[in-house]
């Protein structure tokens, strides 16, 4: 039913009946050429985090609507913030991408807007459904993105400013996910009490630090690759005075500091393998992939200057895959041990 009542709206928001016609996932898939691949590894990520803070023991129906719940908050919060930073962007997008469809006149910016309007609904009514620390949690992100996008990144003139704080976004599903499952039981020797509702969280010393470690892989995972895409959307950042690690250091040492994060993004790796409850199904596909990653941003590197922006491409898509990756192996070594410990009950 919410599926249906989502592709009516947006249809009406729709000028061009071709578009119309079509599901609004597939617009929003085409939007933005996200493959099929991607749209699924969302799933398995926003799932993988509530996942591994429950740890492996036996699932109920509580659990199972908890990580349900969190997929379709975060996954609905994801078209909001792409759809909200479109918006926001569209004279950089002119220059740097001008296929999008405000720049290339596919729709309106009043049109998209109140596509965004629709998600971020969405992304707070199923936020709440799950606890009242995630749509606390979800408010502050859409707040802070909102200004950072609209207002901060082109005024703020700290070297760097606009990337140093743009997986705050990625950074919120970490924490979300953590969230969702303090507020399930009483098993932790610290609780916090949210101030007028009252709802508690309980959690130890070492969840913290598992949550922590976990933000700290999130940030320089998803940065790493952002420097690259910087370099690309170089001309029109600084045509627009946005500081990005390109703009403010320029473009050779964004590929040198790009690939130092892809580097600690590997080794935080192997602390998560170390730390927690992930195994050899994490971590080897892990090794192969972050090698891959880092072949690429090597290559970045060592590029000539008139090549950065072509290998800027190439190595941004590359490591987003490689985060992405991360959290499908996440997700899948999680399932795999839940099976077997399913089989020896």
């Amino acid at each position: 039913m919410l599926y249906l009542i989502l592709r009516v709206r947006i249809g009406i928001l729709l000028s061009d009946k071709s578009i119309i016609k079509i599901h609004p996932f597939d617009f929003l898939s085409k939007w933005r050429s996200l493959p099929p691949f991607e749209l699924l590894s969302y799933i398995l990520m926003f799932a993988s985090i509530p996942m591994l803070a429950y740890g492996i023991r036996p699932y109920d129906y509580s659990i199972i609507i908890i990580i349900i719940l969190s997929i379709l908050s975060l996954y609905s919060g994801f078209f909001s913030a792409l759809i909200w930073n479109d918006i926001t962007d569209i004279k950089i997008d002119s220059v740097a991408h001008p296929d999008r469809p405000i720049p290339s006149g596919r729709i309106s910016k009043n049109k998209f807007f109140a596509i965004a309007l629709i998600f971020s609904g969405m992304t707070f009514l199923f936020a709440y459904l799950v606890n009242i620390w995630c749509l606390a949690i979800v408010g502050f992100s859409a707040i802070f993105v909102a200004i950072h996008n609209k207002y901060l990144k082109k005024i703020v003139k700290f070297p760097a400013y606009s990337e140093i704080f743009t997986p705050i976004q990625w950074v919120v599903v970490v924490i979300f996910g953590f969230f969702a499952i303090w507020t399930m039981g009483d098993t932790g020797n610290i609780s916090i009490a949210f101030p007028l509702f009252g709802d508690k969280i309980f959690f130890n010393t070492y969840d913290f630090q598992i949550m922590i470690l976990f933000v700290l892989f999130t940030y320089f995972t998803d940065n790493a690759h952002d420097l690259p895409e910087g370099i690309h959307d170089y001309d029109g950042d600084i045509k627009q005075g946005v500081k990005t690690y390109a703009t403010s250091f320029g473009e050779k040492n964004a590929a040198r500091i790009s690939f130092f994060m892809f580097f600690i993004s590997g080794v935080l790796g192997f602390f998560l393998f170390y730390k927690t409850i992930l195994g050899y199904v994490f971590l080897i596909p892990f090794i192969f992939v972050w090698i891959y990653t880092l072949y690429h941003s090597y290559n970045l590197l060592n590029a000539d200057k008139k090549d950065l922006k072509k290998y800027g491409t190439i190595a941004g898509r590359k490591g987003f895959n490689y985060f992405l990756i991360a959290f499908d192996l996440i997700f899948l070594d999680i399932l795999v041990q839940l099976i077997l410990f399913t089989l020896e009950i």
